[in-house]
């Protein structure tokens, strides 16, 4: 084996991306965490290869990618429902497949969800960056999204694919349902704004991405005028912007940018597979 071992990339996609699990321990110099939207999926992803949890794989975003692998090796795809083809054979999401060298891969179009995860025995072997060889996309660390004609390294396989045949993935929920604890700047709100959070539907925009899922629904009323200076905040945080609709701050988030986090969300998973028009509920913790 050696490092020119590689994935080429023949179609990119709309957004395929190299993701680990991030970089949480920088957070208080205020470098986002990045990382796969669905750590849990890319984990198990690795652990269908043989690779530890942490290896980086692929995060390929709704109408899939096509890729050549250029030396014999055994890939796993999870998250979305997609059709999955190695040359003309096909395989299946949440499935350890074996490959030759010079296979063609190709992930199809999300059928349901929205991001598929693909790992690769040895993992992406770019180079890490503040201790993590993740994209974020706002930012600008790690590699770039990947576009047609990309190389990308492999590394040393580190043990056999799992002894399974087959692994059953979560559908995508047709409603998301999220926790909320109100802080740090819910006193900038009114209790109608509180009352509209908890008490009515929204819908995730078309224009959500990495950074944070917009939402559209009832504007959530002011009671302090103004912005603030800018704060760093944590993943899940819920800014509401001038128009009043909600913000939630995912992998690649930034600091506030002046505007106050009416509350924080315990879980943003579930974001990571919901399409533009799918409905979002908020409830307290202590529900």
């Amino acid at each position: 084996m050696t490092r020119a071992a590689a994935v080429e990339v023949l179609r990119a996609g709309a957004l395929t991306t190299v993701q680990d699990l991030g970089r949480p321990g920088w957070a208080h110099l205020g470098v986002p965490r990045s990382g796969a939207l669905d750590p849990a999926a890319l984990r198990l992803a690795n652990r269908l290869v043989g690779n530890p949890e942490h290896a980086a794989g692929l995060e390929v975003t709704l109408s899939g990618c096509t890729l050549r692998l250029t030396r014999a090796t055994t890939v796993a795809v999870t998250g979305a429902e997609v059709t999955v083809r190695a040359g003309d054979r096909p395989g299946d999401t949440g499935r350890p497949l074996t490959v030759p060298a010079g296979t063609v891969l190709r992930i199809g179009p999300a059928r349901r969800g929205v991001r598929s995860w693909l790992a690769v025995a040895g993992g992406i072997d770019v180079p890490p960056v503040l201790g993590s060889r993740a994209t974020d996309t706002l930012s600008g660390l790690g590699p770039a999204p990947l576009r047609d004609g990309d190389r990308l390294p492999l590394g040393e396989p580190h043990g056999p694919p799992a002894p399974v045949d087959l692994t059953v993935c979560s559908a995508p929920p047709e409603e998301v349902h999220l926790t909320l604890r109100p802080g740090p700047r819910d006193d900038w709100f009114t209790p109608a704004a509180f009352d509209r959070l908890f008490g009515t539907a929204y819908t995730v925009s078309p224009v959500s991405n990495r950074v944070g899922a917009r939402l559209a629904g009832a504007a959530l009323p002011r009671a302090v005028a103004g912005e603030l200076p800018s704060e760093g905040i944590v993943l899940g945080a819920v800014q509401v912007p001038a128009n009043g609709q909600p913000l939630i701050f995912l992998a690649d988030h930034p600091t506030t940018g002046g505007y106050p986090v009416i509350g924080v969300v315990t879980d943003v998973t579930a974001l990571a597979q919901a399409r533009p028009g799918t409905t979002v509920r908020f409830h307290g913790p202590q529900r």
